[in-house]
């Protein structure tokens, strides 16, 4: 696991940060080819993780990347969406949030809900200068949270991976 200085804030367990946000799609959100257009989606995700972010880190948490999102069914007008988002990691500064959004379908309520998307985002705890601040760790509770925790390291290695690769390239 990730080493924290002694001055961060005391660890919170990770069903702390878990958010759930609902909403009905409606004839606004459709794009060209009648369906929920990808950038509602989007917005949705960003609004659930940094609810998540901001209650893990016990204040302002901004949008630092947006790692990967996979949209894996069409969402429909009608359909009722719940993003669920928790905290999987945390640095420094930053931390990792996961989404999994799931639809029930309007005309087939009975039915279990159909994942639709999943995703993951990096934010950024900030004072109310703007300037990044120290989060608390994030403290798995069981083999699932430790699983994320792991394969949360992973995306972050390959993101200052890449970053690095791109510098090099750039620098000649």
């Amino acid at each position: 696991m990730t080493e924290h200085p002694s001055t961060a804030p005391a660890g919170k367990p990770t069903s702390y940060s878990r958010v759930t946000l609902s909403r009905i799609m409606t004839a606004v959100d459709v794009n060209l080819y009648g369906t929920v257009h990808g950038g509602v989606l989007m917005k949705f995700i960003d609004d659930v993780a940094g609810a998540a972010a901001a209650r893990h880190s016990g204040g302002t948490a901004v949008t630092a990347a947006i790692d990967e999102i996979v949209f894996t069914e069409a969402v429909r007008v009608g359909d009722l969406l719940h993003a669920h988002a928790q905290v999987n990691w945390t640095g420094q500064t930053s931390m990792e949030v996961g989404v999994r959004v799931v639809a029930e379908r309007w005309d087939s309520a009975e039915d279990e809900p159909v994942r639709v998307a999943t995703a993951y985002l990096v934010f950024v705890g900030v004072d109310l200068g703007g300037a990044p601040r120290a989060v608390r760790p994030v403290l798995p509770e069981g083999p699932e949270d430790e699983r994320r925790f792991r394969e949360a390291e992973i995306r972050r290695a390959h993101r200052l991976a890449r970053r690095r690769a791109i510098q090099a390239h750039r620098a000649g």
